[in-house]
């Protein structure tokens, strides 16, 4: 591929170029448990390799086909680069130099300004990542070169209104709602027990819909009333999650017994491929308008927030929260505090007994 120097003249042809090598890089360190077509994506990422795209369609066309056989991370680097790269398209700049750190954060404000506080942090880690891995590449390629120092950690972005917004989820008697709605959705009759297996693990564990779509039947186990699911999260770190086979008996014994156990991922189409988000989330806002509940987001990782809620209501224990949905980071499951009113009303007789 054509390498540039700091003085190209056409910051979107640098863009494009960089945002291709950036995608490529990742590509490679992506999990590819869940690709359909393993050779289909090889054969991708090194025509991506070895050419230079003429235009940002061509680009974002090469991102998507990525993502469509299955390589689902690639939309936390490609969409946010994406954007930006429209932005500063817009911009009509005469020189590389003139993408300094207030246009790009002038660029985060405006692609993020009606996101949730959590993908705003997403944005501006791709966008983070992307800057930095050109000054390490100029560093082994070009050491005179222009290097970005962009230093986003504290962009004011994650402050404000819209970025403290609290996640959706369901109250308890809307759960119940959507659990009787889900027994009786006409689903097709020979995948009806698949998706409300599907949707009841999802809702039962926590998990995230890309970690269920990813599972095998080698992955399940029974001990006694206990169905145990070894899952593999972000960054390919495994952990287990349980449920009880009452909740799930009629539906295990159909699917995972019957059709499921004979391929190699447990929620598939019938050629065997694991099933897309995208369907699952449809079939998961279909379920919610059926049983009449409305949200603002009602995808199915509103189901991981309901769970992770009524966790932390139940238990009052936020490494308990940590630990059985995964996250990095016990400032991750902070939020769910949130939600606990029941905390802060005891709080309101406080000073009782000086009013007494």
């Amino acid at each position: 591929m054509k390498r540039y120097t700091v003085d190209y003249d056409d910051p979107k042809k640098f863009l494009l170029y960089w945002i291709q090598r950036f995608l490529v890089h990742k590509i490679h360190r992506l999990s590819s448990r869940l690709v359909r077509d393993p050779e289909a994506l090889m054969k991708s990422t090194v025509t991506a390799r070895h050419t230079v795209f003429a235009d940002e369609e061509q680009l974002f066309c090469f991102a998507r086909r990525v993502r469509s056989l299955g390589l689902t991370g690639i939309n936390t680097y490609a969409v946010p680069l994406e954007k930006l790269y429209r932005f500063v398209a817009q911009q009509n700049l005469s020189g590389v130099t003139e993408i300094d750190e207030a246009l790009i954060t002038d660029a985060l404000a405006v692609i993020t300004s009606k996101l949730a506080f959590s993908t705003k942090k997403n944005y501006r880690n791709a966008v983070s990542h992307f800057f930095a891995y050109i000054d390490r590449q100029n560093m082994r390629e070009n050491p005179n070169g222009h290097f970005f120092n962009f230093d986003l950690g504290s962009w004011g972005g994650l402050r404000g209104k819209s970025g403290t917004r609290l996640p959706e989820y369901m109250r308890e008697d809307e759960i119940r709602r959507f659990l009787r709605a889900l027994e009786s959705y006409p689903f097709r009759e020979d995948l009806a027990s698949r998706n409300r297996l599907l949707i009841k693990l999802i809702l039962f564990t926590g998990m995230r819909v890309g970690e269920a779509l990813g599972l095998r039947p080698r992955d399940l186990a029974v001990e006694d009333d206990i169905v145990m699911l070894q899952i593999l999260g972000k960054g390919n770190k495994e952990r287990v999650v349980m449920v009880k086979m009452e909740h799930i008996e009629f539906d295990y014994r159909q699917w995972v017994c019957g059709i499921g156990r004979k391929r190699r991922y447990l929620f598939c189409n019938r050629y065997g491929d694991p099933l897309t988000q995208a369907y699952i989330s449809r079939m998961v806002s279909n379920v919610l308008e059926y049983a009449g509940i409305r949200k603002e987001k009602n995808g199915t990782h509103m189901l991981r927030h309901t769970y992770a809620t009524l966790l932390y209501r139940k238990k009052r224990d936020l490494v308990l929260v940590q630990e059985v949905l995964g996250h990095e980071s016990i400032e991750t499951s902070r939020i769910y505090v949130h939600f606990d009113r029941e905390r802060f009303k005891d709080v309101t007789g406080l000073m009782d007994h000086l009013i007494r």
